[in-house]
């Protein structure tokens, strides 16, 4: 498999995050919007006419979201020449792809990790695979049990991650609920923070060396002077959410 771009290339995209997703007037939407519809910000070359106030402008929610190259790759390959006016099914596609493209991001950020050497060419066995699920047929996408493929490949990055943070303290904090938590200078070293909530927590200063934060909230989480060193799996879009220094 070549190598996949796997963030968001908007310039290849038609807009798709601008119209399948739903959401709510909130702090992190300046307005309501349904479904499949398009945002007013979008324009008819599929480019949003704010993206660069967004913050600005109220779209919070937008800034932090990350289709993990998903929608580049239905445009341009499940779907070529075509756009959602098109092709509306285009649309339901999006939240399949772009998990299974998480799925891959987290597999090669796996696979960066020396410590986890020994496991690498089955990590990159299960990044093909998952490649190739990503690229089948609307049909196939459909019907694909995207749940069931992770519960597949989780165990294989919970092992690469166990053997990344072997020799650290490891504390255990997976899908704990730490929302508001008050955890300035903590040593977080080898945490494992899986799929924690850690919205508007205080991690001022912490130390996160080689924590595992696959799939944390950490909308709002404090972590300036935060040691975020050999951090993993810390996406640029959960960085984007939180609140770090300039």
């Amino acid at each position: 498999m070549g190598e996949r771009l796997l963030e968001a290339d908007c310039a290849s995209c038609v807009g798709l995050c601008c119209v399948a997703p739903a959401f709510a007037k909130s702090s992190d939407f300046a307005i309501t919007k349904a479904a499949g519809q398009a945002c007013p910000n979008l324009g008819g070359d599929f480019r949003c006419g704010i993206h660069e106030r967004l913050e600005d402008k109220g779209f919070h929610g937008c800034v932090v979201f990350d289709c993990f190259g998903a929608g580049q790759r239905i445009s341009q390959e499940t779907f070529p020449g075509q756009d959602w006016k098109s092709a509306p099914e285009m649309l339901g596609l999006l939240a399949v792809v772009r998990q299974l493209h998480e799925l891959m991001w987290l597999l090669t950020e796996a696979l960066k990790l020396d410590a986890a050497e020994r496991v690498h060419p089955k990590l990159r066995d299960e990044l093909a695979r998952i490649d190739h699920l990503a690229g089948g047929t609307p049909a196939q996408l459909k019907g694909l049990d995207v749940d069931g493929e992770r519960q597949k490949v989780n165990p294989l990055l919970q092992k690469a991650s166990q053997l990344a943070r072997a020799g650290t303290p490891r504390k255990d904090y997976r899908g704990a609920n730490l929302i508001g938590r008050k955890m300035r200078g903590a040593d977080l070293r080898g945490a494992n923070l899986r799929g924690a909530l850690l919205i508007g927590a205080d991690l001022r200063g912490a130390d996160l060396r080689r924590a595992d934060v696959t799939g944390a909230d950490l909308r709002g989480t404090d972590l300036r002077g935060a040691d975020l060193t050999g951090v993993l799996f810390l996406s640029p879009s959960q960085l984007r959410s939180a609140v770090t220094d300039p």
